[in-house]
């Protein structure tokens, strides 16, 4: 097992605070620390030790670090990236594609020539980026669409007769046909709409009108920082999910969603393809975006944990990876699995034990262990710890 040096990402949506104080660092930092990546996502893969990238070092060896099983199964690569994220300001409203449509869509951009650093590329790689986030503080988030009879209840309820095309396509064609309609809008129509769109919403809000509330609220908020973009529309249309501390969500192909604020662990596919639908200056490809959209209406479910081997495990339905919370008490526990394992020493102290000795982990530090390598762990800590879903056998 290797101690992990890990890459922080800074992004202006980011906490000056959770991510610095987790590390142990000054807080308020001076600038936004958004992600915390541990794994060998080849962007920013961790550093062991001596000094080589986890990356490599799984390309040198991956029968032996990531086990048979998963080399067979996911190629020479660790098939999971794990974050902490923090969020202080909206993410980009967005979805990610199948492994089927990652393929096509990263054949065809390939074979088109278009360089990989392109900001109008849209498939970075050929793989799915399904992903589950734990809060570990409060979290808001946009999550999938609404049923389409409260979407139509939400738009209608705003009286604006900017919003007569999009409901009447939302009646007529479902979201399949409301969607497109909104973010193909001219801009000069898309920042009328925005416009009159906030200042009903924040009437409603200011009425203390509790009938969505927090929709409403969003939607106005959203529209202070992305004048005159479709994402402010769209959201009317998502689900509102508050997750509390220790609740999950998990993210599907085709989902679109956008982490409003608050913090959690992340696991997900390691995977750079974001197809973008709004609230961003980034590229938004509209034709892309609809191939990979699930319409599909409904509440999300939020994920609860079972306890299993080593916590309390969040089952996901993808092999790529399952995320574990470990309460660790004075006497060790046994935490060897099949998979490769990530983790992640949140709170207290965690000393893991195996053939090579000991290490122990502060808050904020990670560590890297092999397939199959006994492990042992104890604290008091806490410990996330992410791994791969296959099982031997």
């Amino acid at each position: 097992m290797w101690q992990l040096s890990s890459t922080v990402r800074h992004y202006p949506w980011g906490s000056r605070t959770v991510i610095p104080e987790l590390l142990g660092e000054p807080s308020p930092a001076d600038q936004p620390h958004a992600e915390l990546w541990m794994g060998a996502h080849p962007d920013a893969p961790s550093v062991l030790p001596d000094g080589r990238g986890l990356d490599a070092a799984i390309a040198g060896a991956p029968d032996e670090l990531l086990g048979v099983l998963v080399h067979e199964r996911f190629g020479t690569r660790l098939p999971f990236l794990m974050k902490v994220l923090a969020a202080d300001t909206p993410l980009s409203l967005q979805a990610h594609p199948t492994t089927a449509q990652a393929e096509a869509g990263f054949a065809a951009e390939e074979a088109a020539g278009i360089p990989r650093d392109d900001p109008t590329r849209t498939f970075k790689d050929p793989f799915h980026k399904p992903e589950v986030l734990l809060a570990i503080t409060p979290v808001e988030a946009l999550c999938g669409f609404r049923p389409v009879e409260e979407s139509l209840h939400c738009l209608a309820k705003l009286q604006l007769p900017e919003l007569k095309s999009t409901i009447a396509a939302l009646a007529r064609g479902g979201l399949r046909a409301a969607i497109p309609q909104v973010i193909a809008l001219s801009a000069k129509r898309r920042e009328s709409l925005v416009a009159a769109v906030a200042m009903r919403a924040l009437s409603f809000v200011n009425a203390h009108d509790p009938e969505f509330i927090n929709t409403y609220r969003w939607a106005a908020t959203l529209a202070e920082t992305y004048p005159g973009d479709p994402g402010v529309v769209i959201s009317l249309m998502c689900n509102h999910l508050r997750l509390a501390p220790g609740e999950a969500v998990f993210l599907p192909a085709g989902n679109l969603h956008a982490y409003l604020c608050g913090a959690g662990i992340e696991v997900m596919a390691s995977s750079d393809n974001v197809l973008r639908g709004g609230l961003t200056t980034k590229h938004v490809d509209l034709a892309a975006l609809i191939e990979v959209l699930d319409f599909t209406d409904g509440k999300v479910p939020v994920l609860h944990p079972v306890l299993g081997p080593g916590g309390l495990r969040y089952q996901v339905p993808v092999e790529d990876f399952e995320l574990t919370r470990c309460q660790l008490g004075a006497d060790p526990g046994v935490l060897t699995t099949d998979g490769p394992q990530v983790l992640l020493c949140a709170e207290g102290t965690a000393v893991l034990g195996s053939a090579d000795g000991e290490l122990e982990l502060s808050p904020g530090r990670s560590a890297f262990v092999p397939a199959g390598s006994p492990l042992t762990a104890r604290g008091p800590g806490l410990l996330y710890r992410a791994t791969t879903a296959l099982r031997a056998g």
